[in-house]
This record gives C-alpha cells, sequence and structure tokens, in this order.
C-alpha cells in the first residue's frame, strides 16, 4: 500500500515525485542523498548538492468536474471494452538546474483528480528545502515506512505533513 502526500507518492520502501514506477519503469524516486530520474534509456541522478533548483512543472490541478468527466469516460469505456481515449496519468515536467545547465524529467502525476493548489505550494517548498539542504528526505522516507501502509491521508492531515517535513 502508499500513500500521496502532495505532488509525492509515499510507500514503505520508497518515495516518488508524481506517480510510482510505470509498466516500463520510468519514475523520479526521492531519496536522503538526491534524485534518481529511472528511464530504461538513460537513468540519471543527481544529489542534493549538484542540484541549484527542482521545479514540477505542468502540474494539473484539481477539478471536481473534470474528475466526474474522466471517470464517466473511463465507465462507458470499461462498459465497450476499450481504453479511455487512449490516454495515460498526465504528465508534469521536473526541471533540474545544476551548475551544467538544465534537464527537464517527465513525471506522471499520481492524482487521477489533479492536486490541491496548497499542497502542490508545499510540496515545491519541501523540495526546494531538499535542494538547499535545510530539510531532510529521510523524514518522509520514516514517515513511509510507519504510515503508507495506511493509505493517503485527509487533505489537512496532507498540508500538516508537508509543513512538518519542510522544517529543518
Amino acid at each position: 500500500m502508499a500513500a500521496m502526500v502532495g505532488l509525492f507518492w509515499v510507500t514503505p520502501d520508497a518515495v516518488y515525485v508524481g506517480s510510482p514506477p510505470n509498466a516500463i519503469g520510468t519514475c523520479v524516486r526521492l531519496t536522503s542523498y538526491g534524485l534518481e530520474a529511472a528511464d530504461p534509456d538513460t537513468p540519471l541522478s543527481w544529489t542534493w548538492a549538484e542540484l541549484r533548483s527542482a521545479v514540477v512543472e505542468d502540474v494539473p490541478g484539481h477539478h471536481p468536474v473534470g474528475r466526474a468527466a474522466k471517470l464517466l469516460g473511463a465507465m462507458f469505456s470499461a462498459a465497450i471494452g476499450g481504453e479511455f481515449a487512449g490516454e495515460g496519468p498526465p504528465e508534469m515536467r521536473l526541471r533540474l538546474e545544476t551548475d551544467e545547465g538544465t534537464r527537464e524529467v517527465t513525471v506522471h502525476a499520481a492524482a487521477a483528480g489533479g492536486y490541491l493548489t496548497e499542497e502542490v505550494r508545499l510540496s515545491q517548498d519541501l523540495l526546494d528545502r531538499f535542494v538547499a539542504g535545510t530539510a531532510d528526505p529521510r523524514a518522509v522516507e520514516e514517515w513511509g515506512r510507519e504510515h503508507a501502509a495506511e493509505g493517503t491521508p485527509e487533505p489537512r492531515v496532507r498540508e500538516t505533513l508537508l509543513r512538518t517535513w519542510a522544517q529543518p
């Protein structure tokens, strides 16, 4: 089991930006050392010290009407035996800046109905603090080992967790 907290997918074993590894293994994993972009063609990694910034862009917002339409479309497609417009999860971009330049990595959204604005802001703040060295990803990893199996907490709890993890 796993839990979604802001832009992070937290399992007892790992923390991801966006969704966990997809069918071909693509994902971005956070560790206490840095970021690992798993891609079958070119796996990449950066230490937190190598990064100047890590910004998640093109984050789908939470729209209850859009979620209902997607659910209805998915139900209709299932009834006729097809896939809903061939769509997978929405793609986001993780823009990483280092001394050598900028690199963009595709990250898939884990939230089918989009992300809440405050959680996106708090998640980005947490990523900024990881890069700056003023927050430690091990706090998220530890929470995952102890609580991810319980599933995704309520929105206020998620916001509190993100604020707590961002503290030095």
